[in-house]
């Protein structure tokens, strides 16, 4: 029988609509009722991860096992948060539930050693989300190189996601600041990237950019596509 999916969201909401028009956009469907049954709870309010890592700020945790709780209550078969910043605290969450999780970080370091081969991706992503060093163990079990940016450039990152793509700014705020840093890398020996904030892969778009890149929210519609018993298209 096939499965359901149950996203987690809201973190932020943009990602969240972002993941569901990716798994209907990469399922191999000849119609609507070819598609799998798909429930969102895009909890906006659910507190600041990066703040809640790095500056003591509000625990997410409860807020998302309350959106976890509905999701069950539905019917999901699997669970998913189109957050990277979020996957700090699944190890809280996942006992929580019986549900399995999806972990978009895992989806995406086996991606970049099967889509580029040997090759060091630069891991773009939230001070919280660098800090915390998912990407970098991730990808360091996958056997893949990686750089990460500096202090600087974390910055300038934070500054696209914040005052850019979750502001809802125009590309003009904030191309120079991401430009600068994929400019930086790409010099430091960088040859692929992995936008590892839900927003980038938007900022991405937005600006037209042909970045050799892997796109975690992608390779985790993928992964919840074939988890619930469907054929990615394409593939």
């Amino acid at each position: 029988m096939k499965k359901t999916i149950g996203i987690l969201g809201g973190m932020g909401p943009m990602a969240t609509a972002d993941l569901f028009r990716k798994i209907v956009a990469c399922t191999d469907a000849a119609g609507d009722n070819d598609h799998i049954r798909v429930y969102i709870d895009s909890n906006a309010s659910i507190p600041d991860r990066t703040a809640a890592i790095l500056s003591g700020g509000e625990d997410p945790v409860p807020a998302m096992a309350d959106a976890l709780r509905h999701l069950e209550l539905c019917g999901a078969d699997c669970l998913v948060m189109p957050c990277n910043t979020a996957h700090y605290f699944l190890p809280r969450l996942a006992p929580l539930t019986k549900l399995p999780f999806l972990s978009m970080i895992e989806a995406a370091a086996r991606a970049c050693r099967e889509r580029f081969p040997g090759k060091a991706a630069a891991i773009l992503a939230t001070t919280g989300t660098l800090a915390a060093g998912l990407y970098q163990d991730a990808l360091a079990a996958e056997g893949v190189p990686f750089l990460v940016p500096d202090e600087a450039e974390r910055d300038a990152l934070m500054e696209v996601i914040y005052q850019g793509v979750k502001a809802g700014a125009p590309t003009s705020r904030y191309r120079a600041a991401f430009l600068s840093v994929t400019e930086a890398l790409a010099a430091r020996g960088a040859e692929c990237f992995l936008p590892a904030c839900t927003e980038l892969p938007l900022a991405c778009q937005a600006l037209g950019l042909d970045l050799p890149c892997v796109d975690p929210t992608e390779e985790l519609a993928k992964a919840a596509i074939r988890f619930c018993g469907y054929s990615v298209r394409g593939e």
